[in-house]
């Protein structure tokens, strides 16, 4: 599929006031300088230029690619969505689980319906894992430092696998547990119609929270040419995975506590209701251990999606350095961050000195984007297969 924008899918966030110089020689392009105004090297530029090792007048934004390596890579993986959007998500499912956790509580109280306790426990679990999903978001931004040179991505995975632990246990298990225990325990009923409206105003406030998770999860599986299911499981954005699922945890289970009560009215049978207290809680069980496997998988790694893979042997093709690439892995690091490890083969005969500072710069370029955290290359054997634009491996010709 093809992609737009910057060196990774967005638009280069230059600004056209600050001018850039280029020099380019007949043998090679040199990377394009980022100023500011007063002509001092950006943030960016220093930021990079200390990770690749090189001055910073050496980086170049990535307004100052090749056009072909601007439009390779999408900048952040899962569409380019803008972080923003995932802290919007959390903030409108916190509000509506612990507004919902409070009804539910009030309900199960008036009620004393197995059900309605599964699902007020499974509300609470629910609001006590958005915190974890806050303190996920916060801490996976913060930028890379010398002790921590790939970032704190990662955080996000290990945050949201708490989050997702909480829900098990405080979710999944009270609620079985309860369920069973209402199987033998004596009799008994309340307001049910309490209880149905709390489920009803509960429904529709889930249904909001899972509105704008769908929203988001919609628009980024798009732009990847994926179905929205397929999205959700595979994005790199563990809280959007985890507000979509919960939602659509707690929809099914409203709709499963409804009918328990409805049967244990109709027919005077508690046990109707104690068995969906154990539905709810199986329901959520299942849901948990699918988003505790995800983050297992990221934080031991997960390399990127083939389509950003390929883009990116597209991006380096691109580079008038780069004659071909032998070695490649795009590694996810935390949510639309990768690092790049690869082998390349520069462009002309040079000494071993001029050709690794060639390749600093080519991983400055690659570093230019705040998608990729880090970018390390090393020379490619003559005797090495290529790998073309599809990854696909042939060998030199």
């Amino acid at each position: 599929m093809p992609f737009t924008g910057d060196a990774w899918g967005m638009p280069a966030q230059t600004d056209p006031s600050q001018p850039t110089t280029s020099q380019p020689t007949p043998q090679q392009e040199e990377p394009e300088i980022s100023r500011h105004a007063d002509g001092t090297p950006s943030a960016r530029s220093v930021q990079v230029a200390q990770a690749a090792g090189l001055a910073p007048e050496a980086v170049a934004d990535p307004g100052t690619l090749p056009a072909e390596a601007r439009s390779a890579i999408p900048l952040q993986q899962d569409g380019g969505a803008e972080q923003g959007e995932s802290g919007l998500t959390v903030a409108i499912a916190f509000v509506a689980n612990l507004v919902i956790a409070v009804a539910k509580s009030g309900a199960a109280l008036l009620t004393g319906s197995a059900s309605m306790v599964a699902e007020a426990a499974h509300s609470w679990a629910d609001t006590g894992n958005e915190i974890f999903l806050v303190v996920a978001q916060r801490r996976s931004r913060r930028p890379p430092e010398p002790g921590h040179p790939l970032g704190f991505g990662r955080e996000a995975y290990v945050w949201s696998l708490f989050a997702a632990m909480g829900l098990f246990v405080a979710g999944g298990a009270v609620s079985i547990t309860h369920g069973v225990q209402e199987l033998f325990a004596e009799e008994g009923g309340g307001d049910y119609l309490i209880g149905y409206i709390v489920l009803a105003v509960s429904f529709v406030l889930e249904g909001t929270s899972f509105l704008q998770s769908a929203r988001q999860a919609r628009k980024e599986a798009a732009s990847m040419n994926r179905d929205l299911i397929e999205h959700v499981l595979e994005t790199s954005d563990p809280t959007l995975r985890a507000v979509f699922a919960e939602d659509s945890a707690a929809l099914g289970g409203i709709v499963i506590a409804a009918l328990g009560l409805a049967l244990h009215q109709t027919t005077g049978e508690a046990a109707f209701d104690a068995v969906g207290s154990i539905l709810v809680g199986v329901l959520l069980g299942l849901v948990a251990l699918v988003l505790i496997g995800r983050n297992r998988q990221f934080l031991i790694g997960q390399e990127a999606d083939p389509q950003v893979r390929s883009a990116t042997v597209r991006a380096l093709l691109a580079l008038p350095e780069v004659d071909r690439i032998t070695k490649l892995r795009v590694e996810v690091v935390g949510p639309r961050m990768v690092t790049v490890v690869g082998d390349v083969d520069i462009v002309g005969d040079e000494s071993e000195s001029q050709v690794a500072v060639r390749l600093r710069a080519v991983e400055a370029k690659l570093m230019a984007s705040p998608a990729v955290v880090h970018a390390v290359l090393s020379l490619s054997a003559p005797d090495e297969p290529s790998l073309t634009v599809d990854a696909a491996p042939r060998l030199a010709g």
